[in-house]
């Protein structure tokens, strides 16, 4: 436990826990103290409530009640994400947190909906507030509790890269922000007697409200397939490239079947003069080594180059200088030269960039009628590819 909350208190993004068992050991944690402060922040601003005849601060209360809830959903989210792969689920359940996370969000959305109601109906039919030290203490210590949950989860969600753990500290953010409102709210109420309630609800619903969109915008992305970290794409690149034999590498696909459950699929260029057999032990322990490094399922296809030929080194960087012609952001690769007798055919890849304006066969004509005018009778045969990171 003092490993755990030394490295929460850390916090500063660079150490991430990706091994399966101590990332649900702290999620489990995390969850387990969002239910005890929130069951306790309950209790009490149910009773400051009571006392005062506030619906800003009864709904404030339910808010809380419900957050106990979404930490409930996170901890069985966690549990259930950390099942090991089955036959139906060969990939493992480690979307199961992504789902928890959308399930807090919508819990969050929801009673801020009840609570927006319940402040129209205030301000339509106001009631008089009362207000005294008691509560003002209680809300006080709401607020510096919300403050240090908002901070525990973002460290603690950055730590293990959790989705859910990030929602619920933005959700304990809005709290705090809320109930500060509410605080602020309820004083002048009480100095100027004017009947604020049931407009500091609809603040307070407004806070929650928007929370529970950023919560939902987070947890939907992963799910609906995301582009990988770019850090991590760099990281990728950097120890392929490192070993001499591979020339380049493209078609880099990450799919994430949740938090540290990663596999990543992408073609080395290699030379076509190489060992075929030594080029494979290469792949093979690119393979293991990405796997090690960045905890992920790593599956390389080689792709043999001329390298040595400089008739196709000159045509390939000419044909890569007609591709950033037609677009900016457009590369080529594969680039193969395959001689007849009547003409050449040039095969090779476009990637074409997603904020391109033109669609893949606009970039494949455009091309073919840049190639025509090189010095040759070249024909063209080429694949139109989107980037995946």
């Amino acid at each position: 436990m003092t490993n755990i909350l030394s490295a929460i208190a850390a916090g500063d993004g660079r150490v991430k826990i990706t091994d399966h068992a101590q990332r649900q050991k702290y999620g489990l944690i995390g969850g387990a103290a969002g239910v005890l402060a929130n069951f306790l922040l309950f209790a009490l601003k149910f009773f400051a409530g009571i006392l005062t005849s506030s619906v800003a601060i009864t709904a404030d209360a339910f808010n809380n009640l419900s957050d106990a809830g979404s930490s409930i959903v996170t901890l069985i989210g966690f549990k259930l994400s950390g099942q090991k792969p089955d036959r139906e689920h060969p990939f493992g359940h480690g979307r199961m947190e992504y789902l928890s996370g959308l399930a807090v969000a919508m819990a969050i959305i929801l009673m801020g909906f009840e609570l927006a109601k319940s402040s129209v109906t205030q301000i339509m039919h106001p009631t008089d507030v009362t207000f005294d030290m008691l509560s003002g203490g209680i809300l006080v210590f709401s607020i510096i509790l919300k403050l240090l949950m908002s901070v525990f989860n973002r460290r603690l969600g950055n730590l293990i890269n959790s989705a859910a753990l990030r929602a619920n500290s933005s959700d304990s953010l809005g709290d705090a922000i809320a109930t500060t409102a509410v605080l602020f709210g309820s004083v002048i109420g009480k100095i100027t007697g004017l009947h604020t309630d049931g407009y500091l609800g609809l603040a307070v619903a407004a806070v929650i409200l928007y929370a529970g969109y950023e919560a939902a915008r987070d947890t939907i992305t992963p799910l609906l397939g995301t582009k990988p970290d770019p850090e991590f794409v760099r990281g990728i690149a950097e120890t392929v490239m490192a070993h001499k034999e591979i020339r380049g590498l493209h078609d880099l696909i990450v799919h994430d079947y949740g938090p540290g459950r990663r596999m990543i699929s992408l073609h080395a260029e290699v030379s076509s003069a190489g060992n075929i057999l030594a080029m494979h032990d290469v792949i093979d322990n690119v393979e293991k080594e990405l796997g090690e490094k960045f905890g992920c399922e790593a599956v390389i296809h080689m792709d043999p180059l001329d390298c040595d030929d400089r008739k196709t080194a000159e045509t390939r960087e000419k044909v890569a200088k007609l591709a950033t012609i037609i677009d900016p952001g457009m590369t080529i690769h594969d680039f193969r030269m395959v001689s007849g007798p009547s003409h050449t055919n040039l095969i090779f890849d476009m990637v074409l960039p997603m904020e391109s304006r033109l669609t893949p066969k606009q970039a494949r004509e455009a091309m073919e009628k840049a190639v025509s005018v090189l010095d040759g009778p070249y024909f063209t045969v080429i694949t139109v590819d989107r980037p995946y990171i």
